[in-house]
């Protein structure tokens, strides 16, 4: 078996597989972004609407995934919701309402970082609902996601699994590395006690809601490039598209017919320092 550049052996990445390189992760990433820049041109023209959700334990690469879907597609397509805790205002609605106001209109895909789905997993775990809301939470879900894929949203769940060792890895590095602090939540390690608690939440969250018309999607994270690149391929896999022929656009040239010196009139500005 050969050596990767770190002088390791290839094949010392998680699962087994041979690590992927950052090289080659920036490659196979490159081409994904590029299909989903194609993706976003249909979904406009066809006015199509779609929600993609991401769920999983803390620390299981949910923000690097959709990270990397967002970071080259436009935000007015792309439409990212990441909805903090619940106000008293908020806490006397009807469960599904703060999140139905963030559903897509024509021409959207809304990615839920975290969503309705937080009632089968940390409000259950700990405490932040009765047991009778979890349970109606489990019952209603499949119900009123019919509704919605009924309604012609596309409704796709990703579920991303950490393991117990590669979890208790990055809590510690988060807890030591200064540009990681700031993802420790409060949250953070009460979950990682209550590991197993949140593997019965996961079972019975799936065991009850992986349906036909919305069925999750696992996506093993211990590696985290790898989670992305799957998870984007799969992304795509999964909403029919086809590149959308653009008229070719020629750039205009600028006027030089006009006696305004508009770089003269910046002179006397008060300019950034340019340290770099």
């Amino acid at each position: 078996m050969g050596k990767d550049k770190n002088g390791e052996n290839g094949k010392n990445g998680k699962n087994g597989k041979e690590k992927l390189s950052g090289k080659d992760y920036a490659k196979e990433l490159l081409k994904l972004q590029a299909e989903l820049c194609v993706l976003q041109e249909w979904v406009k023209a066809k006015g199509l609407r779609v929600i993609v959700l991401f769920e999983g334990r803390d620390a299981a690469g949910k923000g690097g995934t959709i990270k990397a879907i967002t970071e080259r597609v436009s935000p007015r397509i792309f439409r990212l919701v990441a909805l903090p805790a619940p106000s008293d205002r908020e806490k006397s609605q009807m469960y599904f309402q703060r999140y139905m106001q963030h559903f897509p209109a024509a021409g959207e895909i809304v990615i839920f970082d975290r969503s309705w789905y937080n009632r089968a997993g940390v409000e259950h775990v700990m405490g932040f609902c009765t047991q009778n809301q979890y349970e109606r939470f489990l019952e209603l879900c499949p119900e009123i996601e019919k509704y919605i894929t009924e309604g012609g949203v596309l409704l796709i769940k990703f579920w991303l699994e950490v393991g117990n060792k590669e979890q208790e890895r990055r809590f510690k590095a988060r807890m030591t590395d200064p540009l990681r602090q700031w993802k420790l939540s409060n949250m953070d390690l009460p979950s990682r006690e209550k590991w197993y608690e949140y593997s019965l939440a996961r079972d019975a969250m799936l065991k009850a809601t992986d349906t036909k018309h919305a069925p999750w999607y696992i996506v093993k994270s211990d590696d985290k490039k790898r989670a992305r690149l799957n998870a984007i391929s799969h992304l795509l896999k999964l909403i029919p598209y086809k590149k959308v022929d653009k008229p070719k656009v020629k750039l205009p040239d600028r006027s030089k017919k006009h006696a305004y010196d508009d770089e003269a009139t910046l002179a006397k500005r008060k300019f950034v320092p340019e340290v770099y």
